[in-house]
């Protein structure tokens, strides 16, 4: 049997506490309805000091045990929470040394969404791959260089050490554990009775771009801004650095400082979320959109889009576009529409 052992902590998301104990639950359950014997996973809350903790929302977590109480962990799970992040409490730096003495006995540790900056400011991602809640990312470079953030995936894996995206994405972890302790078979089953998607692998489709601007560099500033003005045009990079008297090749090194992105992947993460946009809110062509955003080949666009969102424009409007269900008639309930489908 698998021993769980899942931090809760003030201020914590308590969804990423509860919903471990019900998705393990699940697998629980399934495992005895295909006949086998015993529990797969047994799963205990601890938190710093054993006292309960109110998580968000003011939703109070009563734990098993103290961090301090909770060895020989299968998994330990660190939960995600809402900015802001003060990772400098005393709480804060008994959970990052409790952290560091489990993986150096050799217990895996995983991190869901923003919990992922608890794994970092401990130290144990540096030089390893990671990923977060993707509304983070920028932050999360900037506190932490040497990791090697993955944010447009869903699920990292590095040897002992898992991460876990936004939110919801701490339900394909789960299936992901489950099918490590119960097989493949099992995890299918849970994915049907949790409704999760297993061929879900990346953030990318829901991501909307972080365009930095909170940087002290005035012509950086203008620079974005005539990218910005200038999408549907036909944009030189060099043009762009003349218009702000700096040198071609120190503007791409400035802007990379002041961004975390080069001149023309910023210009193209601009273009693709002007396209989102229209995607979602017009019944535009896709030709139409593509040219509007400054791209003269669709096909260029096509695959620029996609190696950007992960999927497809066509496929990208199937999912988010505001149109994608037929309205509900005037005066219509929604209830009865749907009843009436």
């Amino acid at each position: 049997m698998a021993k769980i052992t899942i931090l809760a902590e003030e201020g914590c998301a308590s969804s990423t506490v509860s919903g471990l104990v019900d998705a393990f639950s699940v697998a629980d359950m399934w495992w005895a309805l295909l006949g086998k014997k015993g529990r797969l996973f047994e799963c205990r809350i601890a938190t710093v000091d054993g006292k309960p903790v109110t998580a968000n929302g003011g939703i109070v977590v009563a734990p098993n045990c103290s961090i301090h109480e909770a060895e020989g962990s299968d998994l330990i799970v660190v939960p995600g929470f809402l900015p802001p992040f003060d990772l400098t409490t005393p709480r804060m730096k008994a959970i990052f040394a409790w952290l560091k003495e489990r993986r150096e006995k050799g217990e895996p540790i995983a991190a869901l969404c923003t919990g992922t900056f608890l794994l970092a400011e401990s130290g144990l991602l540096d030089g390893l791959a990671a990923t977060t809640n993707w509304q983070f990312a920028g932050e999360f470079r900037r506190r932490y260089p040497g990791v090697n953030l993955e944010v447009d995936r869903l699920i990292t894996e590095s040897p002992g050490l898992f991460c876990a995206g936004a939110t919801s994405a701490f339900l394909n972890l789960c299936l992901k554990i489950i099918e490590i302790y119960g097989g493949a078979e099992l995890a299918s089953l849970c994915a049907r009775a949790l409704l999760i998607d297993p061929e879900r692998v990346s953030q990318a489709p829901y991501m909307l771009h972080d365009f930095w601007k909170n940087h002290a560099d005035a012509s950086i500033l203008r620079a974005q801004k005539l990218m910005e003005e200038s999408l549907a045009e036909r944009i030189s990079i060099d043009g762009i650095a003349s218009e702000v008297h700096i040198s071609p090749r120190h503007f791409k090194r400035r802007f990379k400082s002041a961004t975390g992105e080069s001149p023309l992947a910023y210009l193209q993460h601009l273009r693709i979320e002007k396209a989102k946009k229209h995607l979602e809110d017009t019944r535009d062509s896709i030709n139409e959109i593509a040219f509007g955003v400054g791209y003269e080949d669709v096909n260029s666009f096509r695959k620029i889009f996609r190696k950007i969102t992960g999927m497809s424009p066509k496929d990208y409007r199937g999912k988010f576009s505001c149109f994608s269900a037929p309205p509900v008639g005037a005066g219509e309930r929604p209830v009865q529409a749907y009843q009436s489908a």
